[in-house]
C-alpha cells in the first residue's frame, strides 16, 4: 500500500490522525450547516456560503469512501458492510440532488433526500472506533463515544422530528394547502385559512402547536426530552411525531446508562485507585 493509502485508511500510520480530524471537522460543520439552512432568515441570507460547505464537505467524504473502497482488500464486500454503507449514504443524496432527477422535483421526496444528509453523522461513529482503539487512556475513549453518540442521536431524532411533524406546516405545505383550498372554493363564498392536518390521526394542527419550524428548534425539544422526564415547552401532537419521540426517549435512556457506566468506572478509578483495562 502507498503511503497516501496508509494515511487515508491505516489507524497506525501517523498521518491517519490528521486525515480523520479532517473529516471529523466537516462532518460536524456538514451538520450543523444542514441544521442552519432550514432556518428560513439564514437559509435566505448564506446560501451561498451553505452551498459551498455542502460540496466541499461532499468532496472530502468522497475521496475518503473511495480510498476505503479502493484500498479495501475485498473491495465489494466493504461496499456493503455497514462502515461502507454509512460512507456511500454520506454523500449519494448531495449527488442525487446535484443530478435533479425527475423523481426529487416533488417537494416531499426532495425534503426527504436533504434530510437524509443527516445520516453522515453516523461517520463519526466509524472514526470514533478507529480512533479510540490507540487510545491509551479507556476513560477518555468512553467519553468521546458517548458523547459522539449523543451527538448522533440528537442530530438525527431532530431531524427526523422536524421531517415527519414540522413538514406538515413547512411555509411550502402551507402554501400548497391554502392554493388548493383557495382553488376548491366556491365562487362568492369566505375564504378559509389552510389548516394542515395529521396524515395518520387526521387532527387538524392549530398554529400554537407547530413548534417544529426547524432542525436548531427540535434540537431544543431533543435535547430536553433525552435528559429529562418531559417535554418541556414543546411537545408533538401528530402521532409520527409523537413515534420519533418515544424512540428518542428510549435512546436517552440508553445513553444514560451508558453515561452512568463510565462515570461509574471514572470514580473507581479516581477513589479506589483501581486500573482499567483498555479492553473494558
Amino acid at each position: 500500500m502507498t503511503t497516501l493509502g496508509r494515511a487515508l485508511t491505516d489507524p497506525t500510520h501517523e498521518g491517519y490522525r490528521a486525515w480523520q480530524s479532517i473529516v471529523t471537522f466537516f462532518i460536524l460543520a456538514s451538520c450543523v450547516g444542514l441544521a442552519l439552512e432550514t432556518v428560513p432568515d439564514l437559509a435566505l441570507n448564506y446560501q451561498s456560503q451553505f452551498g459551498i460547505l455542502e460540496w466541499v464537505s461532499v468532496a472530502i467524504f468522497t475521496v475518503d469512501y473511495l480510498a476505503q473502497l479502493f484500498y479495501s482488500e475485498q473491495k465489494l464486500k466493504y461496499a456493503f458492510t455497514i462502515w461502507g454503507i454509512i460512507d456511500l449514504v454520506s454523500i449519494l443524496p448531495s449527488y442525487l440532488m446535484l443530478l435533479n432527477l425527475t423523481i426529487l422535483q416533488g417537494t416531499k421526496v426532495l425534503r426527504l433526500v436533504r434530510v437524509a444528509r443527516v445520516l453522515r453523522v453516523l461517520k463519526l461513529v466509524r472514526t470514533a472506533v478507529s480512533e479510540t482503539q490507540a487510545e491509551n487512556n479507556p476513560i477518555v475513549a468512553n467519553l468521546k463515544i458517548y458523547f459522539i453518540l449523543f451527538f448522533s442521536v440528537m442530530m438525527i431524532s431532530s431531524t427526523a422530528m422536524y421531517f415527519v411533524e414540522g413538514n406538515l406546516y413547512s411555509p411550502e405545505a402551507l402554501e400548497a394547502g391554502q392554493k388548493l383550498l383557495d382553488a376548491t372554493a366556491t365562487a362568492g363564498a369566505e375564504p378559509v385559512k389552510f389548516v394542515p392536518l395529521d396524515p395518520l390521526s387526521g387532527n387538524p394542527i392549530p398554529e400554537d402547536k407547530r413548534f417544529f419550524t426547524s432542525i436548531p428548534a427540535a434540537m431544543w425539544w431533543c435535547i430536553v426530552t433525552m435528559t429529562s422526564t418531559g417535554y418541556g415547552d414543546m411537545f408533538p401532537v401528530t402521532a409520527g411525531g409523537r413515534i420519533v419521540a418515544g424512540i428518542t426517549m428510549f435512546l436517552g435512556l440508553v445513553l444514560f446508562g451508558i453515561l452512568l457506566n463510565v462515570i461509574g468506572k471514572t470514580l473507581m478509578v479516581v477513589l479506589f485507585g483501581e486500573k482499567m483495562k483498555a479492553d473494558e
